[in-house]
């Protein structure tokens, strides 16, 4: 049984379609044609036995019957065509015309005989082999000169009245129900590969993405079937990867040209300070100075933009690290105390009520972080920079320029940087990293113009003012 199984499943759909439907039609057609013969050969069995039952003969032909039976020599009328009668006595001697054959006697026609039952109906052979249908019902003969005789009457029809038509119908149902299964098949073979004609496309697409990397192929989309939905997915599929593709160039050529400053600045401090070693001209000690401060903040910055884009570089599905229930406000504490030293010359205002978040700690921290750099950095010398959480809104308001509010829907995109601020240290990375944390904390955040002036940063995290109860240990 494997063997067989492993072989259909070894042909293709389309054929292992068509011959699904071509069984099931096979079975259906086969039921109903063996049905069909059931009951037609009940019903010609029905009719015979009415007819047998219904059959009447001349009181003269049973007359003439059993004189001729006593050896009288009288003519005996003809009978129905097919149809024998025979006469039965108490003894069971039997008594029939010479064209038929007789037949057996059995315990049911002696029964009628003597009175015990009403009539009798069996199947039976003739003395020639010929199987009959017998009726058999009470009757009464006087033949000339004899008294009365009381007598069993049988009438019987060959059963090949109804076994002919019935071979004739069995092979009539046997060739149609022949034709029906190879038109089904046809027909299956037909509706399997209309019906399998997307699949076909589909493939035929997914086939050519992978040959040729061509992410703007589409398939037509008609209905609302399962066809219908595979090629919806299939398009969003390439289109997601496509856009995933082309983000992926933007940002290497983004990155690209975010490295290519400060390593181009980078080379040219470190050739002149080579220069200098090599022809023997010393550089003065306070262009010297300042040259090694510049080469120290360039590779502070470089390192600062691959931290960045290694943030970056993780998918947005992949998994951001063991989540913890974190005290927010200890982050926002440890943030400040950091944004202080970046920003001595600034008056740093915090009021941090207790909130406790569900995130990943350093991804976090790193974001409270970001947002109060940028505070720092766009904060005029001597502002003011205020820091207020309360109910899971962190809030970082500086007093700086702001964004004009066409700038606002791009200040989360990667490498975004303002026109104001391309002169300030940066890639444009921070707000996008930051944005990200929080979306996978479950939260959201917001920047806005801020009343009086400066620009308002606004995170919200879900959690509680507690911390939940840690489960019973054991």
């Amino acid at each position: 049984m494997t063997g067989p199984l492993r072989r259909i499943r070894a042909l293709p759909l389309r054929s292992r379609l068509a011959l699904l439907v071509a069984t099931a039609v096979a079975v259906a057609v086969a039921a109903v044609a063996v049905a069909c013969w059931f009951v037609t050969k009940a019903q010609l069995e029905h009719q015979q036995d009415t007819s047998l039952r219904n059959t009447t003969v001349d009181g003269r032909y049973l007359t003439s019957l059993y004189s001729y039976c006593l050896g009288t020599g009288q003519q005996l009328p003809r009978t129905d065509s097919g149809l024998t009668v025979q006469l039965i006595d108490a003894q069971g001697t039997v008594c029939t015309d010479p064209e038929s054959a007789a037949l057996p006697v059995t315990a049911s026609d002696l029964a009628v005989v003597n009175g015990e039952r009403p009539t009798a109906l069996h199947s039976s052979t003739d003395a020639d082999g010929v199987k009959m249908r017998v009726f058999t019902k009470p009757g009464e003969v006087k033949g000339v000169g004899q008294p009365s005789l009381k007598i069993g009457i049988s009438f019987a029809r060959p059963l090949s009245e109804i076994d002919k038509p019935l071979t004739t119908l069995a092979w009539v149902l046997l060739i149609v129900s022949g034709i029906g299964v190879v038109g089904a098949g046809a027909a299956g073979l037909w509706v399997a590969r209309s019906g399998l004609r997307p699949v076909d496309e589909l493939t035929e697409a997914v086939e050519h993405v992978a040959r040729t990397e061509d992410l703007t192929v589409r398939i037509p989309v008609e209905g609302e079937d399962e066809i219908a939905r595979l090629s919806r997915s299939f398009n969003s599929m390439t289109a997601s990867l496509a856009t995933s593709r082309d983000r992926q160039a933007q940002l290497i050529a983004d990155a690209g040209h975010e490295l290519r400053t400060p390593l181009t600045s980078l080379r040219t401090n470190v050739e002149l300070l080579a220069r200098s070693d090599e022809t023997g001209r010393a550089i003065p000690p306070d262009d010297r100075r300042a040259l090694m401060t510049s080469v120290k903040a360039q590779m502070t910055e470089l390192a600062s933009l691959i931290g960045d884009l290694q943030e970056l570089a993780r998918p947005d599905a992949a998994d951001p690290g063991p989540l913890q229930v974190i005290a927010l406000h200890d982050i926002a504490r440890t943030a400040l105390d950091r944004a202080r030293l970046r920003g001595p010359e600034l008056t740093i205002t915090a009021e941090l009520a207790p909130w406790y978040v569900r995130a990943e700690p350093a991804a976090l921290e790193r974001a409270v972080v970001n947002v109060l750099d940028n505070a720092v950095k766009f904060s005029p010398h001597g502002g003011t920079i205020d820091v207020v959480l309360h109910r899971g809104e962190l809030m970082v308001r500086d007093h700086g320029p702001g964004i004009p509010a066409d700038e606002l829907p791009h200040v989360f995109e990667r490498f975004w940087r303002s026109p104001s601020a391309r002169q300030l240290p940066g890639s444009g990375l921070g707000l996008s990293i930051v944005a990200r944390t929080v979306q996978q904390a479950g939260g959201e955040i917001d920047l806005r113009p801020a009343e009086g002036g400066g620009t308002e940063a606004v995170i919200r995290l879900p959690g509680a003012p507690q911390p939940p109860p840690e489960p019973p240990r054991g």
